[in-house]
């Protein structure tokens, strides 16, 4: 009993971590077109030459402080779901939980290369690597058996409308990777 509760929970932790990463990944081309579109890209030339000036001890500030905010405001969140106002609370922790991606992922650029010049903080990055790969290689039989009755259930073996409408999807994603 308490190894399928352990299970379960490991299990539910990959997914939750897997979540975060797909958020990282894909939040990051978005970051990089906002700042396309806005001065962010002077902002970034600015702060990554005034980081070339610090230690990289001293970058480790810069890249923790800017997300430290949003923190209060989570609890705020996580407080609204409490007092039963959940979509208000279910929206609150979304939105900020993305624009703490987003602000990670714009200052994790800047700071990386001085970052991973500290042997804990490259070892560290290292593992959560690993680790990420190790709950994709957890999670990995679920979401292939999911993929697989959601493609019995549009279309069956490889055929159907469903079928097509899946391949035209990852056709349509991997071209879309691929120009990243």
């Amino acid at each position: 009993m308490m190894r399928r509760i352990s299970q379960s929970l490991w299990f539910l932790l990959a997914v939750a971590f897997l979540i975060e990463a797909w958020c990282w990944d894909h939040l990051e081309p978005i970051v990089a077109r906002i700042v396309a579109l806005i001065p962010l890209r002077q902002f970034k030339a600015w702060l990554a030459q005034r980081i070339s000036t610090l230690s990289p001890a001293m970058t480790l500030p810069v890249f923790l402080v800017p997300v430290a905010p949003l923190y209060p405001l989570k609890l705020l969140a996580l407080a609204l779901i409490a007092q039963g106002q959940i979509v208000a609370g279910v929206a609150m922790f979304a939105f900020l939980q993305v624009v703490g991606l987003g602000v990670v992922a714009f200052i994790f650029d800047v700071t990386k290369p001085k970052l991973l010049q500290m042997r804990w903080f490259a070892a560290a990055y290292r593992w959560l690597i690993e680790l990420r790969d190790k709950a994709r290689a957890l999670v990995a039989p679920t979401i292939a058996a999911i993929k697989a009755k959601i493609a019995a259930a549009l279309g069956g073996e490889g055929r159907g409308f469903g079928a097509r409408t899946l391949r035209m999807i990852g056709r349509l994603r991997r071209r879309v990777r691929a120009t990243r």
